[in-house]
């Protein structure tokens, strides 16, 4: 398979750091991965019906399946970033001519966020399982369920599941996050123009660049992460920017709650072994080693929101019922604000 590799000017500094950070796994070459391949479609599938049948949710047809290496996971998502924030790229790359910081500290600057963009990503390569992909690597509309085949076969092996049930159990998430997106029609296209309205109306003052040229620097010096749970466009978000932050970061929530609250139902269900599965993988995501990584890369945050989410699922089924739900689908004003998340009790107020 043909990967697309980033274009925009910055990031292919960050493909090598990813690639080196993300390693590799020698079974993911072997006929493992081979089996991995030949049986995932097959589950996927069973996946999209289950979810479909679980949230009331209409998906026709199936997506596309794909078990990548580590290396093209982070690839495909570096690729996908270069295209969503090229024009904030280019923006950034006139701001800085104008105030004649293109050079020196400026180039610096962009390199440090290159090169910590491609250590996290490398890190995450390492540990994610599946993705569900709503926009390709080529910028084109997706609808793509891929699997890191190198993680899923690590994981098996580390803690002898079953391979059918663990790989159907990834599915069932997966399939939950194309339901949100295939299943509400308005969902797509609301979250692309948020992040593409945020790209848009990113174009920081000379006085702000100058400031971020500094604090990149003295962020680098400290070995102290530039980046922090608002990502790149935190860096260059005003107040009015920062509050279409907190609707991604609350959408964002609300997705990966229902998309853990769906995949456990369904496995408590299906599978024997999803106790053991859900508790083991529980206890990964508190290693004390990734809580450092996550502490000091600013990801503590969004995994924080996303256990958030979680919480709210499950709050808004035990205090209304789990077809309350589905306000959350009926148009982005029905949408949870993140206080609302916080407190459930406050979105089921106003739906109601």
């Amino acid at each position: 398979m043909t990967q697309a590799r980033p274009k925009a000017n910055g990031w292919p500094l960050a493909g090598p750091v990813a690639a080196r950070v993300a390693g590799t796994y020698a079974l993911a070459e072997t006929y493992h991965g081979i089996q991995l391949r030949e049986s995932l479609p097959s589950i996927v599938h069973e996946a999209v019906s289950r979810v479909a049948q679980e949230t009331g949710l209409v998906t026709p047809g199936q997506p596309e399946v794909l078990v990548v290496s580590r290396r093209q996971w982070a690839e495909r998502n570096l690729a996908m970033f270069a295209h969503l924030l090229g024009p904030l790229e280019e923006k950034l790359t006139q701001r800085l001519e104008e105030s004649g910081n293109d050079k020196g500290p400026a180039a610096l600057a962009r390199k440090i966020v290159a090169l910590e963009t491609g250590a996290i990503l490398g890190f995450l390569a390492r540990r994610v399982l599946g993705q569900y992909e709503l926009v390709l690597p080529s910028g084109d509309q997706g609808d793509v369920v891929a699997l890191v085949g190198a993680n899923v076969l690590a994981l098996e092996r580390q803690h002898q599941f079953r391979p059918k049930e663990f790989r159907l159990w990834i599915a069932l998430h997966e399939a939950t996050h194309r339901a949100q997106f295939v299943g509400v029609p308005w969902l797509r296209d609301y979250f692309l123009s948020l992040v593409t309205g945020l790209v848009e109306a990113a174009a920081p003052s000379p006085g702000r660049l100058v400031r971020l040229v500094a604090e990149a620097i003295e962020a680098n010096r400290r070995g102290r992460p530039l980046i922090d749970e608002t990502g790149i466009l935190g860096l260059l978000a005003s107040p009015e920017q920062r509050q279409s932050l907190d609707r991604v970061q609350a959408l964002m929530s609300l997705l990966e709650g229902h998309g853990h609250v769906v995949m456990d139902r369904l496995g408590v269900r299906m599978l024997r072994t999803q106790a053991r599965m859900s508790s083991i993988l529980k206890a990964r995501r508190a290693d004390p080693r990734t809580q450092v990584f996550f502490r000091l890369t600013g990801l503590e945050m969004k995994m924080r929101q996303y256990e958030m989410g979680e919480r709210f699922i499950q709050a808004v089924e035990r205090e209304a019922g789990w077809t309350a739900l589905d306000h959350a689908w009926q148009g982005p004003e029905s949408l949870p604000t993140l206080p609302e998340i916080e407190q459930p009790s406050l979105w089921l107020e106003r739906v109601a």
